[in-house]
């Protein structure tokens, strides 16, 4: 869409800010965590995700973040790296805190769940004076992860990141990325999401995701186009809402709507689709594809994604996508 201009002078197309973490996968599927005794380790985070999917499309990235000075921390700093992803501003914490772990329960290919564990993790220790102004002026876009807002100091870290962002005219995509455990509290929440949201060029969130947002003003309606509507009387020109098996809408301050539906496959869990679908659909945006092209190629990168064992391991290529959608069955949206 014309009216979000990324920079194209600048050498790196994205950088992400926030959550860097273990996801240990259920290896046993099919039966709850009880019964589960084995698990498979990979680098996830939901902005670590979107980073290594748009470097496995050919994009130039690169992370602010800070990771735990142990094996697992140095795990996901090796996994970044041989996934191209340019980590000199990714920090070691040096106080003794700990790498957040997410384990996997897949029931059924409807039925997940994450148990997670996020006391004392380094990549919510990241601090502001370690946000560089000069680093994110290299940049063509910046993505923020609504996780890195729950707590101080990665709170404060992402809001001077959205100030440079915002001065050195970097398009800001915000991906809502919802986590109820990390939070005190729903007051919490939506006050700094509000705030966050307000600073931002691309909102991308579940229905669910965007009513946690609006409770603050207490609006209570769920309407898709009075959601984007009120993010478009700030810097927000584009809102994408996802309904899951719904498919997505997406809705254009110059007033255009587009409905975007699911590509079948074979569900393996259900985890994973947001971060590929975000990952995939920057890739169109920032290279020309229209909004609709854009949510097609996110739409399709998602079912990819959840159809395997991984999420950050299971990112696809774009020749990868290209051929999905050239075999799968596409449902159209019922989202409305």
């Amino acid at each position: 869409m014309d009216s979000l201009v990324f920079k194209q002078d600048r050498p790196l197309d994205l950088i992400a800010i926030g959550r860097l973490c273990i996801d240990l996968n259920a290896n046993e599927t099919q039966r709850p965590m009880e019964e589960t005794k084995t698990f498979t380790k990979y680098v996830g985070g939901s902005p670590a995700n979107i980073a290594i999917g748009v470097s496995r499309l050919g994009m130039k990235a690169g992370f602010i973040g800070k990771v735990s000075d142990d094996q697992m921390g140095r795990f996901i700093l090796q996994y970044l790296k041989e996934n191209n992803i340019q980590a000199d501003n990714i920090f070691t914490d040096k106080t003794g805190a700990v790498t957040g772990l997410a384990f996997t329960e897949i029931k059924s290919p409807t039925e997940c769940s994450i148990l997670m564990y996020r006391d004392n993790v380094a990549d919510l220790k990241l601090d502001p004076r370690e946000v560089s102004e000069e680093y994110i002026k290299q940049c063509k876009t910046l993505l923020v992860s609504g996780t890195a807002l729950a707590k101080s100091p990665s709170r404060e870290a992402v809001f001077l990141a959205l100030e440079y962002a915002r001065k050195h005219d970097v398009v800001v995509i915000f991906d809502l990325d919802y986590r109820p455990y990390t939070w005190e509290s729903e007051t919490d929440t939506a006050i700094y999401y509000h705030l966050a949201a307000e600073k931002c060029d691309v909102i991308i969130g579940t229905r669910e995701e965007f009513d946690m947002i609006e409770k603050i003003r207490n609006f209570g309606d769920s309407d898709n186009l009075a959601t984007a509507q009120r993010w478009f009387s700030y810097y927000a020109k584009l809102v994408v809402i996802k309904h899951g098996g719904g498919g997505s809408i997406a809705y254009t301050k110059d007033g255009d709507q587009f409905q975007c539906g699911i590509f079948k496959t074979n569900v393996l869990k259900t985890f994973g689709a947001g971060d590929s679908y975000a990952s995939a659909f920057i890739y169109g945006l920032m290279n020309r594809f229209n909004v609709l092209e854009s949510m097609r190629l996110g739409s399709a990168a998602a079912s990819i994604v959840i159809s395997k064992h991984s999420c950050s391991e299971a990112m696809p290529t774009l020749e990868e996508i290209q051929g999905f959608m050239d075999t799968a069955d596409e449902v159209l949206a019922t989202a409305n």
